[in-house]
Formats: structure tokens, sequence, C-alpha cells
């Protein structure tokens, strides 16, 4: 490493920002990174560019590495390949993707082999001349003759909905800017849709929109800035709802779908800490409540007055079982569980002939999930299956035979042989005593005597839970030798409604601890070494990332942190960013002196100090707009300067992009490959 120890990062000029609250002085050397404008400074468009140099430099060595990771993983995926269709109405919907097109083209045929396709969008035609483009929206009207759907050219993730008429070929002229969700009215006259501010981009506003006229009419305001809404409709067409959520707390909205100018009632209104959400079929609401119920019930109501008082019990609470979601189909329900950190679909006959069951699974250790199920009277649905060394699968569940049929698994051109490779869940013990799970992959050989190189990923925030899933990038990782694992620490859903509560607000530490101890139990049981451990996490997973490199640096040699949300403090002061008031309840707001004393505490930027850190790649994109891309910036320039070591750290910038990184599938794999080389490099493999 000799060549890049005499490269030298750019230096980020110094510009104290003084911050005075709740007695102390906040001193902020690289707030003039910061820029909200569309066009940034020329000044900072330099110095990202300066540090995207510095990272190609240093990554220079390992370009044939690099080369040989993608072209591997191009190797993994048929480029030429089509999803499984769906039935909607009298047509097939499905997409399909051509080899050495970054995009796939949208297409509906009349029989569900695809045969004879009609194309409905053709990503690769609209994107010529973008270097983002993405397709949010994609909704066809209930006679399948208006296509809606909504494009962001960008990466900020901002959409505007435009409507086809799929007889003609023809784009109307109706245009609405900002759209975030969106549903037809069953006679295809009308457009709901909510719309995002301008400039905090939460999604406040309520529209019914007007085909013929073009006409938009305000059906709702949310004032209360902790909720966003949305708008749905029940499967059986015959409900619309808007729904108000918050990270807490919910209330719904609804209106028969046969009557759009109709009057929209409240079924439930809000109130702290109670989160419901409802769902309608067979001429009653289903409604999913944690009334009473941490883990959530499943409760019905009467369509002539669904308040509370008319609420009885469908599904009892299940102290060890999550219902996360329930989707209703003609004769069917199936409950999407979460129990002791797996999932289940769980199928219940609303005629009671046969009873209660879950749908089984092959293996101890996977993810399921529902696939896309959009008809309400079928007598089949479609769920998706894969574990760490099954590729991704989906099948067809019959109701009434209750048995499943394998449609289509993931293709491996390049070959796959899954007897090779091993998979596994252990249980770490936290510094408090609570076991918390990590899921492990490797090919056999492997040898646990500390020997081995691992990369260990988490996540932890939003009750989200990150499933053992499969992943052709990663074989790249565990053919060389490499473990990768996942640690399920608290803050996600994986062990329940607690598990996400223990990991929030007050309890947010518990996060960034159960990481910490779970690296260290796999150092203890030789599962790797300190200086064979890789660590990786993006936004609020690059918050975790930031936090134990400060924390614990002694026990990582290399850390990747992608968008990482890491300037905690000064965003959640700032209520015109986006999502910043909306998380005032789930990190604080630190405005409130006792919020402020405990985010202090785990703030990246704010604990950054003169120690040893980690080799670092830190991630950003230029248009991110859930994590503004100077949080990653000014990261790296305050780490630069405090750091008491050798080691590298690097910023690279997307300077095309937003959260997700790039919009085409191949600039998306030369992403991947570059980050698994930085992080093979750190572990002395660089072939």
């Amino acid at each position: 490493m000799s060549a890049q120890n005499k490269l030298k990062p750019p230096v980020a000029k110094k510009e104290p920002s003084v911050l005075e609250i709740h007695g102390r002085k906040l001193i902020d050397n690289y707030a003039w990174l910061r820029d909200r404008n569309e066009k940034k400074r020329s000044d900072i468009i330099e110095y990202l560019e300066a540090e995207n140099a510095y990272t190609n430099a240093y990554m220079q060595p390992y370009q044939q590495l690099i080369d040989k990771l993608y072209k591997e993983m191009v190797g993994r995926i048929k480029q030429t390949d089509m999803s499984v269709p769906y039935k909607l109405g009298k047509y097939w919907y499905f997409t399909k993707v051509e080899e050495g097109k970054q995009y796939p083209i949208y297409l509906r045929s009349t029989n569900r082999n695809g045969n004879n396709p009609e194309v409905l969008l053709d990503q690769n035609e609209m994107a010529k001349g973008y270097k983002y483009f993405a397709v949010g929206i994609f909704k066809p009207s209930d006679d399948g003759n208006l296509l809606a759907f909504s494009l962001d050219t960008t990466g900020y993730r901002q959409y505007t909905l435009q409507i086809k008429d799929l007889r003609t070929g023809k784009l109307l002229a109706n245009k609405i800017e900002r759209v975030v969700s969106a549903e037809w009215s069953n006679d295809g006259k009308y457009i709901f849709y909510t719309q995002e501010d301008l400039v905090s981009k939460r999604s406040d506003k309520v529209w019914r929109h007007e085909l013929a006229t073009g006409k938009n009419e305000l059906i709702y305001e949310e004032k209360d800035v902790l909720f966003q809404t949305q708008v749905d409709r029940s499967r059986d067409r015959k409900m619309l709802f808007i729904a108000s959520i918050a990270k807490t707390m919910s209330e719904f909205r609804y209106l028969p779908a046969e009557n759009p100018l109709g009057k929209w009632k409240i079924i439930a209104p809000r109130r702290e800490n109670h989160e419901y959400w409802a769902d309608f079929s067979n001429g009653e609401f289903f409604i999913r409540t944690n009334k009473d119920a941490e883990n959530f019930k499943v409760v019905r109501a009467p369509l002539d007055d669904p308040s509370e008082k008319n609420w009885t019990d469908f599904i009892p609470h299940n102290p060890s079982v999550k219902i996360e979601s329930i989707d209703l189909f003609k004769d069917y329900l199936v409950v999407s569980e979460l129990e002791n950190g797996l999932e289940y679909l769980k199928v219940i006959d609303f005629k009671g002939i046969k009873p209660p069951h879950r749908i089984q699974t092959p293996e101890d250790v996977y993810t399921i999930n529902l696939a896309f199920n959009p008809e309400f009277d079928t007598p089949v649905i479609r769920y998706n299956y894969s574990s760490m060394i099954t590729p991704m699968s989906t099948y067809e569940y019959n109701f009434k035979t209750g048995k499943s049929k394998l449609l289509k698994q993931q293709e491996i051109p390049s070959g796959y042989d899954k007897s090779q490779y091993e998979t596994k869940r252990v249980w770490a013990i936290a510094r408090d005593g609570t076991r918390v799970p990590i899921s492990m992959v490797w090919k056999k050989g492997v040898k646990f005597d500390g020997s081995a190189p691992m990369l260990l990923y988490a996540y932890g925030s939003y009750g989200i839970s990150i499933m053992p899933g499969f992943s052709t990038n990663r074989l790249n990782l565990l053919d060389r030798g490499m473990i990768y694992a996942i640690a399920h620490v608290r803050g996600g859903s994986e062990l329940g409604e607690k598990w996400r509560l223990d990991g929030r607000m007050f309890k947010k530490l518990n996060t960034f601890y159960d990481f910490i101890d779970c690296a260290k139990w796999l150092i203890q049981n030789k599962y790797t070494s300190s200086d064979r451990l890789v660590i990786q996490g993006g936004s609020a997973g690059g918050m975790l990332m930031g936090g134990v490199v400060n924390m614990a640096p002694e026990l990582f040699k290399a850390a990747i942190l992608q968008v990482p949300f890491v300037d905690v403090i000064n965003t959640m002061l700032d209520e015109t960013l986006p999502l910043t008031t909306e998380e005032w309840i789930e990190w604080g707001n630190p405005h409130e002196r006792e919020a402020f004393e405990y985010m202090i505490q785990y703030s990246p930027y704010d604990n950054v100090r003169p120690q040893n850190y980690p080799n670092m790649l830190v991630e950003i994109s230029l248009y991110d707009s859930q994590v503004p891309y100077w949080e990653g910036a000014k990261f790296v320039a305050k780490v630069r300067e405090l750091k008491t070591d050798d080691n590298v750290v690097l910023l690279k910038t997307n300077m095309s992009a937003g959260h997700g990184g790039s919009s085409g599938r191949y600039d998306r794999l030369k992403e991947i490959a570059f980050e698994y080389a930085f992080a093979l490099v750190q572990v002395g493999i660089t072939q």
C-alpha cells in the first residue's frame, strides 16, 4: 500500500459555526458544506470532486479486482429475463429486462404466458438523456384503459404523476408534481392522490383530480407535522382510505368507492401510541390494531359504524407473535406474522372449512412474504421465498388444496451449487443479558479459528426487519472465504414490537450496544477477529456504523457507511429538512433538553474525537432527500481532522443520484463491486 500512503486526502477548510443550546456550545467547522439549492455552490462541488478523485486514486491499484467483481456479478444475473406475470382484470402484467439495458420494460398480455405482449412503458427509451430515472407509481385503471404512473429524474424522490391512454398510446395533458401515492376511483373518472410539501417533503395534502377537466380539489390537509398521508383502496374495490401515519400513531378516513364525491368519515380518532391499519372486505372492516395488544391483533367493525366501541376481536393478541400485516381475499385472509425472528404466512378460511394454518417452509432460517396479489376473488396467491443459500423463488399457493407450486426460481447463469454453502442463526448475548440473533452464511471450508474475514451488516431502526434472504452479489465475498453476517439488533422488529420499542427514542443506545456486543461475541467465538472484521450499514444503519466506530473503534478493521444519517442533532433541529418533524417521535426532538441530552450521547458527528479509527468508506449522493449529502461529507472531514492513526477514510459522492444510489441495474452493480472491493482489500484479499 506504499503508493497509497503517498496520496494526500483533500483537506476541508474550517469555518466555525457555533450553536448554543441547552447550556452547551456546539462548534461545527464544516457547516459550509451544506447547500439546499438544486445547483450547489461551486466550492462544494469542487471539494466533492476532489474527494472522488482521491478515492479513485486510492482504489486505482485494485481496479482489476473491481472489474472482476463486476464481471462476476453480471455473470450471475440472467440479463434477459421476465418477471412472473400477475393478473389484474382481463390482463396479465409483467416486466422484462434485456441484456445490456439498464431498465425494465413494462408489459401486459391477455394470457398468463405473456405471449404477444403490449408495451406500456419502455423505461430505457424514457430514460434517454437522464443520468437517473425511476418509475414510482404504476397503476392501471379498473377497465385497463388508462395507466397512472410517476417518474423521478434526479434521485430526490420527488415524483411527477402522468396518465397514459393505453388504447391510443398517448399521454394525457394531466401532469401533477410531488405525488407520493395515488388511487383510481372505480369509474376511472377521478384519481385521488397525496402530495408532498415542496420544502419539507412531508406528504400533507390529499387531492381529488378529475381527468376530464384537470380540476384538483383539496380533500384533506394534514396539519400535524408528526404525520404523513397516503391514499389506498381495498382489494375488493369497495372502500377508499386516507391514512394519516405517524411513527407511533395513526388515523384512517374512509369513503365507499362507488361514491367518489362523497363525504369522508373517520374510523377512530388518533391518540398517543395507538397504531391501527384499516381494510375492508365482504361488507365489513378488518383492522390491525395495537390497542391493548403490543404485538397487534385484528378486529372486525361494521360498515354502518366502525368506531372503536364496535370493534370485536377476530385474531386475538398473541404476545409471542407480531402481526405485521393482513391481506384480505374473497374467502380467505392471509396474515404476515413474525415469531422469534422468523416470518410466517398464516391462512385463515373465512368459511371455517379449514383450520388456520401456516404455509410450510423447507428451511429453518429463511425469508417469506406475499408477492403482489391485486385480485380479490382468486383461488391462488403468490408468495416469495428465499434463504441465504436458496435463490429467490416465487410460489403459487392454492387456497383449496393448501399446496404450493414453484413458478420461478432466480437463475444464476454462471452456475450455483447450493450444497457448497452453509447458513445458520446464532444468538449473541448483549450486555443487559438480551439474546440477539445473528444470521450467517459462508462457503464450506471456512475455518472457525478467528482467521476468517467477515462482513457484518445491520440496520436497526424504524421497526424495519433485515431478513436472511439471498443475494447473488454476496457470492463474490463467500467465494473468497469471507463470512457474511446480519446482526438483528434492537430497533428492528425481528423479535416483535418490543424489539422495535427497545431500540428507539430513549432506548436508542441499545441499537449501538447490541451491534458492539454482537461483534465481540463473534470474535470471542472465533468466527472472526477484529483485524478481519468489516462492518456495513446504510441510512439509519449508517448512523449505527458512525456510532459504533466512535464507541468501539478497536473492534473493527474497516467500516462502510452508505448515505449515513450521522449529523443527528443538527438535522433534527431543522424542521425545514425532509423527515425531521415526523422523526421527532422516532429519535427525539433536541429542542427539548431531555431528548437533546440523550441524543448527543450517540449522534456520530458530535462524538468524533481524537482516537484511532478503522479504515472507512463513506458513500453519499448529491440529490439524496432522505439523508442530505453534507452529513457524510462533514463526518469524513471531522474524522480526518481528529483521528490519531494512518488508516484511510474515503468519501465517494454519486453526483447524479439519490438515497438509493444509481437507478440503472448495471450502474448499481458497479457501485456494489466498488464497495465489496474495498471490504476485501481491507482484509488482504486482492484477487
